[in-house]
């Protein structure tokens, strides 16, 4: 397993993130599937208090309990359920976020929380009130880093701007190159890590049936794939090759895989114990179809 630091902070994290949002209900399984990542070299968790309504969280919590010392979780807040639990609403205030904070750590079983995230943002939020929030608690020891995860450009500049965010979590994938129009670029240039989702492009990049994708169309998004079968051959999944196009960005410190059985994490650590991308391989992609770009959020 290669290791990375998460930009600037003193976060040395897994290059394949294990993501925990699928993870399902049977706590048992659970443990033996996280516990397994750990073994093989995983060292970096992410969730959220929104997924499951915070039993995602507790999920996690109760599976390294015990060994806190030997994992990095990251977790997310701002999105908000209401009472009568019938959806969410975006809450980015210092107020909420002081108090949501709380219910993590409890979730988690844990004193702190190694990176802090925000779950989205508009350009429209009290940012400065939520900065404000994240520099407290990491005086107050309750988070090591904080960043913010998401794909809007005018969000993530105004964080740079104005912030010491740790990393900011992206879409980004062969299907998805709108990031390295300036955010990525951007974001290294500034020492900030990307925490890469999305790889796989729902599956499209790994053999799912294919259909129209963020302004591509089905043969476009046919193509992409089968450039991406192509490179891999009889040696690669076609997993490993998608992955590894998004790690090969010097910006990009982790990719966050999605895992729920023992076979994905299986296809997970194949990826990490893959030989990176040629030049002329990421060329060859990328001459697949034309990056795509932002339209709004700009």
């Amino acid at each position: 397993m290669n290791y990375k630091q998460l930009g600037k902070s003193d976060l040395r994290i897994s290059e394949i993130a294990f993501g925990c949002m699928s993870l399902g209900n049977d706590q048992a399984a659970n443990n033996r599937l996280l516990h397994r990542a750990l073994e093989r070299g995983i060292n970096f968790f992410d969730t959220a208090d929104l997924y499951d309504k915070g039993a995602n969280e507790e999920t996690v919590g109760k599976a390294f309990a015990g060994m806190r010392e030997r994992v990095i979780i990251a977790t997310k807040v701002g999105n908000q359920w209401r009472p009568d639990g019938s959806g969410w609403d975006w809450n980015p205030t210092k107020s909420y976020i002081l108090q949501a904070v709380e219910e993590s750590l409890r979730r988690l079983q844990t004193d702190y929380i190694d990176l802090y995230q925000l779950h989205g943002g508009t350009i429209n939020d009290p940012i400065e009130e939520t900065i404000e929030a994240f520099e407290l608690l990491k005086q107050q020891g309750k988070i090591r880093q904080y960043g913010i995860s998401s794909i809007r450009p005018n969000v993530i500049r105004e964080f740079v701007k104005r912030s010491h965010i740790a990393s900011v979590m992206l879409q980004y994938s062969l299907l998805d190159r709108r990031p390295e129009e300036e955010v990525l670029e951007l974001l290294q240039a500034q020492g900030i890590g990307v925490l890469a989702r999305g790889s796989l492009a729902q599956g499209l990049l790994a053999g799912k049936q294919a259909k129209p994708y963020l302004g591509y169309t089905l043969e476009q998004v046919q193509q992409a794939a089968e450039s991406i079968r192509t490179l891999a051959g009889t040696e690669r999944k076609a997993a490993e090759v998608a992955v590894s196009y998004t790690l090969h960005h010097p910006a990009v410190s982790a990719a966050v895989l999605g895992i729920r059985t023992e076979e994905q994490l299986e296809d997970a650590l194949l990826v990490a114990q893959a030989a990176r991308l040629k030049p002329g391989e990421i060329e060859m992609l990328q001459e697949a179809l034309p990056a795509n770009r932002y339209t709004d959020h700009r």
